[in-house]
């Protein structure tokens, strides 16, 4: 049953489409325009996203609701078909978000059971790998005491943990809509219409999107989150702060021969194929059953547009060091996702008249230890901590101003200010000389316990950050061989990838013609080459004019086009339903 009833809210379904910060007033979306009578459900928490950070928020208001027998409904919605669906991560889990939310969780049987071993950082050339001595890593970025494992596998278990307590979980239900109430504050969510054709003409199986009604509602939609967006431009939640940066990460699962596998090893790789003055690294762990979960993570500050991240995350593979462990393997999984890379300076503030922002959707990933599930559970547990002691209080739709103090004066903060400066210093001078400097400022914090008083700030948006004089496609592509390396549509294939083909495209162009202003600019389209999927291709149409041709049914939901265009002219919505299918990544 449930406790909270709230009256209908309005609708929020754009205006003006939210940037990287609060000065990008890009204009996009617009609202339903119609009044479509929407059926409504009213909970006391609605939790947007069923990852680890929503479900860890869902499972500690049931906790606290059970140790005072009071009655809480708490409802979370997905995108994916089934929970996990759409996570994808390394993943070296750090164990402490657990251990504060379920002390148990080894009892339990939680799907985190190979502790991290041996570790190593590898300097990697075209045909050597040099094994920097482990030393010269600070103790607080290494690994001891944490879990290599799924993070799928892990949020599904989650979800069983959170359902046994009474929390109600929508997989396949994406949130597409805010809704605000008289004051302006949030008081839900709405659900895409369903039965809508490519047209945007309503079918005989058309239906209405549901209306769920909360006293607060939680935001955890990972990064680059399309309500959270909304949210940071409506409120203003990055003013005083910088803007946000971001990586993609690509990551392929493969079952490799028993005689290669080393439970618990795992190894960061710097240097090639990064081109120079590209920032970010390869990561190889072994875990599980004779699993490796392997792949390169490139941060999109990168400036040579010519750049294919799919195509180096494939080129890692041909290594020797990694043909010789994927000799004789099997590739069962691939993704790809935008990761959050600002650290602490780039953190909007976390909250708003209604509600919060969790885990990553609130920027919290730690990119110095490479880490943010601990993080994500954390700030869910300390979201739900501030939303039932304000329910308590009979309050509702409100700020919830302890939950921002919780983070800034906790561990979360404390971690992430540690590393504040290292994507800073990768910016001004290099990956090389600015990762120097920046093991230097680790390893003096490590030894003196003290944080720098310097926040250095980024250098501008993503997107923005290009190269000025045309950079020129390679005459050859990189050619998969099919064994070792894949084309984009086996990946697309692999990832399980499904789209109502008949649905609106959830990838718009605001403009167009503005597309073709790369074209001209670059001497070829960036989308064809930066996107993991062969979603984009230019073509000519009935007219023999060019235009950007989108292949929506591909989209793995990674988000990058959203933040690398250059011509800021692509927008990526929620889709009526669909995207990856991902299996234990």
């Amino acid at each position: 049953m449930c406790a909270y009833v709230s009256p209908r809210g309005k609708g929020w379904d754009g205006g003006k489409h939210v940037g990287q910060d609060m000065n990008d007033k890009r204009s996009g979306d617009s609202g339903d325009g119609d009044a479509v009578e929407r059926e409504s459900m009213a909970f006391d928490v609605v939790i947007v996203g069923a990852g680890v950070a929503g479900l860890s928020a869902a499972i500690r208001l049931k906790q606290l609701a059970a140790r005072q027998k009071r009655e809480l409904s708490v409802v979370a919605l997905d995108k994916g078909a089934q929970v996990g669906a759409h996570i994808v991560s390394g993943a070296v889990i750090d164990p402490s978000g657990l251990d504060a939310l379920l002390p148990d969780w080894r009892e339990r049987g939680a799907p985190l059971r190979t502790a991290v071993g041996a570790e190593s950082l590898v300097g990697l050339t075209r045909s050597r790998a040099v094994k920097l001595p482990s030393a010269m890593v600070p103790p607080h970025l290494r690994h001891q005491g944490c879990y290599v494992g799924s993070l799928g596998e892990l949020t599904v278990w989650l979800a069983a943990q959170a359902e046994a307590l009474g929390v109600e979980i929508y997989p396949g239900f994406a949130a597409s809509a805010l809704l605000f109430g008289d004051e302006d504050e949030v008081v839900g969510v709405a659900t895409p219409d369903q039965g809508v054709n490519k047209a945007g003409e309503r079918t005989d199986a058309f239906a209405p999107g549901m209306a769920l009604h909360g006293a607060y509602t939680l935001i955890a939609e990972g990064a680059r989150g399309y309500l959270t967006e909304k949210l940071i431009y409506k409120f203003h939640l990055r003013e005083g702060r910088d803007v946000g940066k971001y990586a993609i990460g690509l990551k392929e699962l493969w079952r490799v021969s028993a005689d290669r596998h080393q439970p618990g090893l795992v190894e960061h790789m710097v240097g090639w194929p990064l081109p120079s003055g590209v920032t970010g690294g390869g990561f190889v762990y072994h875990y599980g059953e004779d699993l490796v979960s392997l792949g390169l993570i490139i941060h999109l500050d990168y400036t040579d547009l010519s750049l294919s991240p799919y195509e180096l995350a494939q080129r890692f593979k041909t290594h020797p060091t990694l043909q010789s462990l994927l000799a004789g393997g099997e590739r069962i999984g691939f993704g790809a996702r935008a990761m959050t890379a600002g650290g602490w300076q780039s953190t909007p503030r976390l909250t708003f008249p209604g509600g919060a922002l969790l885990g990553c959707s609130a920027g919290l990933l730690d990119f110095a230890r490479l880490k943010g599930v601990h993080n994500a559970m954390l700030s869910g547990a300390a979201a739900a901590e501030s939303c039932f002691v304000a329910l308590a209080a009979g309050r509702s739709h409100d700020e919830l101003a302890d939950y921002q103090a919780a983070i800034e004066q906790g561990p979360i903060a404390a971690e992430l200010k540690r590393g504040r400066n290292l994507k800073p210093y990768a910016e001004r001078f290099g990956p090389k000389l600015g990762g120097a400097i920046g093991l230097l400022e680790q390893w003096g914090e490590s030894l003196f316990g003290r944080t720098p008083p310097l926040t250095l700030t980024h250098k501008g948006r993503d997107r923005d950050r290009k190269s000025h004089g045309g950079p020129k496609l390679p005459v050859s592509r990189f050619r998969p061989d099919g064994v070792l390396t894949f084309e984009q549509a086996d990946s697309v294939r692999l990832a399980a990838v499904r789209h109502d083909g008949d649905q609106p495209a959830h990838l718009q162009l605001v403009d167009p013609l503005r597309q073709l202003e790369n074209v001209e600019r670059f001497g070829f389209e960036p989308a064809e080459i930066y996107c993991p999927a062969h979603v984009y291709e230019i073509r000519e149409d009935e007219a023999g004019k060019r235009r950007l041709h989108i292949d929506a049914g591909n989209c793995l939901h990674c988000k990058l086009c959203d933040l690398k265009d250059p011509a800021d002219n692509i927008r990526w919505r929620v889709p009526a339903g669909g995207g990856p299918a991902y299996v234990g990544l």
